[in-house]
């Protein structure tokens, strides 16, 4: 199973990818950002990246029966996996075709970063309500501080470059990761990306407007924007969070396909193609989107595409 998570990082990394995400999160997705950026705290800049996230919490382990502290290793294996890729991906770099042929692959020797994601609480549930935010009124504020916060200890101090909360449901959610980082004096720098079904709200009908604020409170969020959405919904989304913010706005949307939450399968023939799909690309950077990227159902074709069409947006700007 390593030696796959290993391999699925290295394709990421070949299409283009400068970022990638730990095996810690609840389902298999991909994302490709891409984009030059330098952001607020002068860490990075990215371009063109990819990034994957698999299965991992504390107590979903432990509910498959693994101790506490092998629920702890298996997270922190998740961050060395995709470092050992990175590792690997440099030395082919090095060892790449003298004549720049290499069958394809994005050989390019450039920082690449290691993003510990961390899942939504409805991601650990594995009940879809990470794609309706609805957990009942038993779960509070510190309700979610207390599940999420030993996870986000482990990997903040497991060598990875930031921590990705992913597909936020809701705004106690957001709130709770926003606390969590400030109370446990986390050093590196986290993204809050949050979903929508409706182009208009995050997926619990919470103001969008409002999540995005908390981040934007937040000294250790270097970024806010959206992932697991459909692209019609991206345009409205990315002006909606340009109101309230003035961090870095990231985008990461799924293929469109339609997710059965009660059959737990994707629906056939509800997406778009990586060709329409990277058609939207360019308008998103026009009014905002500093990264750009691919969520569920996409795959390391369309991270290419979305390097590649990066790369020409890159190059025309630069020659005006």
């Amino acid at each position: 199973m390593c030696f796959l998570i290993e391999q699925v990082h290295l394709d990421y990394l070949e299409a283009g990818a400068d970022i990638i995400i730990t095996a810690s999160y609840q389902v298999i997705t991909k994302i490709s950002l891409s984009l030059s950026l330098s952001l607020s705290l002068s860490l990075w800049n990215l371009h063109s990246v990819s990034l994957e996230c698999g299965q991992a919490t504390i107590q979903g382990f432990e509910a498959k029966g693994f101790s506490r502290g092998d629920s702890e290793a298996l997270l922190r294996k998740s961050v060395e996996i995709a470092c050992e890729a990175r590792d690997i991906y440099h030395d082919r770099c090095r060892e790449g075709s003298p004549d720049g042929s290499n069958d394809g692959r994005v050989l390019k020797h450039r920082p690449i970063l290691v993003a510990a994601s961390v899942g939504s609480y409805g991601a650990y549930l594995a009940d879809g309500s990470e794609y309706s935010g609805n957990y009942g009124d038993a779960i509070t504020l510190e309700t979610l501080k207390d599940f999420h916060r030993r996870r986000v200890q482990i990997l903040a101090e497991s060598g990875a470059d930031l921590i990705a909360f992913e597909t936020v449901p809701n705004r106690v959610e957001a709130q709770a990761f926003a606390e969590l980082l400030e109370e446990e004096d986390i050093k590196i720098p986290a993204w809050f990306s949050f979903n929508s079904k409706d182009g208009i709200n995050v997926v619990s009908g919470d103001s969008l407007l409002e999540c995005a604020s908390i981040v934007q409170s937040c000294k250790n969020a270097v970024a806010v924007g959206i992932n697991c959405t459909p692209p019609r919904f991206i345009h409205e989304l990315i002006l909606s969070i340009k109101k309230v913010t003035t961090k870095p706005i990231l985008i990461y949307p799924n293929s469109g396909e339609s997710y059965d939450g009660d059959r737990k399968e994707w629906v056939q023939n509800t997406g778009i193609s990586d060709k329409d799909f990277v058609s939207y690309v360019n308008k998103w950077c026009e009014i905002g989107a500093a990264l750009v990227g691919g969520c569920c159902r996409t795959t390391p074709r369309t991270i290419r595409a979305i390097y590649e069409t990066l790369s020409n947006r890159s190059a025309s700007l630069s020659s005006q």
